[in-house]
């Protein structure tokens, strides 16, 4: 168990040196090719469950120690070490003397062995006191920045404390079922016979009891099945395109979307987006699923002159940059890498989009913005600046799904998004 906190501990260090969680989980699996899969699992988990309840650890670490350490990897091998004391099943003291012996290749070896099992230890004794301690601010009780605390707390007076427990929840496998290959029901079927269960959800989504490997889901090489959020499986279908349409699809990586919107139409589509390593990823997502757009092409949707041949779309989809601020869960780095400045830079980024896109859309024609956020600089302010300045659109209801206002808040069966369809007149 020590090499997997060591290792954990040394993945969290370069997440707040800057770097993404899926990047530095990458870099380690390319550095320790010989770990096993218990192994992979079990630093993966420290690793997420360390972001993901950061604000609780970081605080008990401070009410533990007299003043800040001088070491990273020691301070962020404590976190890992509490937060198995706190959330883990293993036996306290099997946790605290492998997290000791995990100190092995730091600096000042004794010493930092002796420091690890004296804070460890004091955790244990004084557990039930420094928890409610922790509670007291709200950093440490709802383990996000203050800032996003103060936000959230200001659109959603309501609702703010559940989306912030909710972003904190393991979340929820939710399962696109290709349509053109099975029936829904017929696929539930086939997870029953592989014991797996799941629960049909109201958008046709199915959402397993329990999480699998995807590689152990039935039919999955096959094309029969993808995994997506039941959120984000509702943007094909609010688009609401039909068959000879042409459509856009313009920041499509890895390309979920784009299959849904061929799996629910025969379109001409274009799929386009600005990294051209992402856009191979749609190639061989779409390649898996049996399914072919008209054109897989790299481009920055807000320069259109550079790869739009000048055809109007029928429908176009936005799902533009953002600060991925509803899906926090799935990636709980996000929470302590943004900073409240980033959403205007988002922001901006968007606007370009927007306007640089609603030039390609034929009149008549159907624009479906949106984004994996909560916050509404990237979302309600965003789209009410835009009615503002094009007199040529209006926005539709959204029928089918409740939201306030487009947003949809994360929750125990989807993460957060929001959703503006805009007619251009």
């Amino acid at each position: 168990m020590n090499k997997t906190q060591r290792i954990a501990a040394a993945t969290v260090v370069k997440v707040f040196g800057g770097a993404s969680l899926t990047a530095a989980l990458q870099d380690v699996w390319r550095t320790h090719a010989d770990l096993s899969a218990q192994q992979r699992g079990a630093i993966q988990d420290l690793s997420y469950g360390v972001l993901r309840f950061y604000g609780q650890l970081n605080i008990l670490l401070e009410l533990l120690l007299n003043k800040r350490l001088w070491d990273e990897n020691l301070r962020c091998l404590l976190l890992v070490g509490l937060y198995q004391l706190i959330y883990s099943k293993t036996a306290p003291h099997a946790i605290v003397d492998s997290a000791v012996s995990a100190a092995q290749d730091l600096n000042n070896n004794k010493m930092v062995r002796g420091l690890i099992n004296a804070v460890l230890r004091n955790f244990l004794r004084q557990r039930t006191s420094l928890l409610e301690r922790a509670t007291k601010t709200e950093v440490g009780r709802y383990s996000h920045p203050q800032w996003w605390i103060d936000k959230l707390r200001a659109q959603y007076p309501h609702y703010y404390q559940a989306v912030l427990d909710a972003s904190n929840q393991r979340p929820p496998m939710t399962l696109r079922i290709n349509r053109r290959k099975i029936p829904i029901r017929e696929y539930q079927d086939l997870l029953n016979q592989n014991g797996m269960s799941a629960q049909l959800l109201a958008n046709d989504a199915l959402e397993l009891v329990r999480p699998a490997a995807v590689e152990k889901l039935p039919g999955f090489t096959e094309g029969l099945v993808s995994v997506q959020d039941m959120g984000a499986q509702l943007a094909a279908q609010i688009l609401d395109a039909r068959d000879g349409m042409r459509v856009l699809d313009a920041c499509a990586a890895p390309g979920g979307k784009t299959a849904h919107l061929l799996e629910l139409a025969e379109v001409e589509l274009t799929a386009l987006d600005s990294d051209v390593a992402r856009v191979t990823k749609i190639t061989q997502n779409l390649s898996r699923l049996s399914l072919a757009a008209h054109r897989v092409a790299q481009g920055d949707a807000s320069q259109p002159s550079k790869w739009w041949n000048g055809e109007y779309f029928d429908r176009i989809l936005a799902d533009v940059p953002c600060s991925a601020s509803g899906v926090a869960r799935r990636h709980p780095d996000i929470k302590w890498l943004r900073r409240e400045s980033d959403l205007f830079q988002f922001a901006e980024k968007q606007r370009g989009i927007l306007d640089s896109l609603w030039r390609t859309l034929s009149r008549g024609g159907k624009l479906l913005y949106t984004t994996c956020s909560i916050f509404p600089e990237e979302n309600k302010l965003q789209v009410d600046s835009f009615l503002r300045h094009h007199s040529d659109a209006r926005l539709l209801p959204l029928s089918g799904i409740e939201t306030i206002e487009g947003q949809l808040l994360p929750n125990s069966h989807h993460d957060g998004f929001f959703y503006a369809l805009l007619h251009k007149v």
